[in-house]
């Protein structure tokens, strides 16, 4: 036995009209519509997919040693 739960969604006006327009264009129901699009959005990528790896760089190598407390002010302060 299949069950359906009726409910109530808050649904900008700009999408529902778009919503009713392909609605009637497919000869389809608005909550049809509404369902496929959920199952389609549920079935998609893992939320927890791999990050693309960060651009790398080369800047040169170091103009100063960052715990030399001397150089570094130098370096930023032009001494």
């Amino acid at each position: 036995m299949v069950f359906h739960m009726k409910t109530t969604l808050n649904i900008d006006d700009t999408v529902m009209a778009r919503l009713k327009q392909e609605a009637a264009r497919q000869r389809r129901t608005m909550s049809e519509l509404v369902e496929t699009a959920l199952r389609l959005y549920f079935r998609g990528e893992p939320t927890g997919r791999e990050l693309p790896a960060l651009p790398t760089f080369r800047s040169g190598g170091a103009r100063v040693d960052v715990a030399d407390r001397e150089a570094l002010y130098q370096a930023m302060e032009g001494r």
